[in-house]
């Protein structure tokens, strides 16, 4: 038996929504222990210039309590 708990994360790319989950992903993995999965919540993005600037995920990502 095992109980897991959810948070929710934003990460940010300038590259694509796929880096961003990456990025949010990568960087909780450095104060979380035990990650195992994660969902995207919602996408979006910032515009400059009439240009794509920056992507952004909302991501929850879940992990085991000890």
């Amino acid at each position: 038996m095992a109980v897991y708990k959810k948070i929710e994360i934003v990460g940010t790319s300038k590259v694509s929504f796929a880096e961003a989950v990456k990025v949010a992903v990568a960087e909780a993995g450095k104060s979380l222990r035990h990650m195992s999965w994660f969902e995207v919540v919602e996408q979006r993005g910032s515009i400059k210039d009439g240009k794509v600037d920056d992507f952004q995920v909302t991501v929850r990502v879940g992990f085991k309590v000890e």
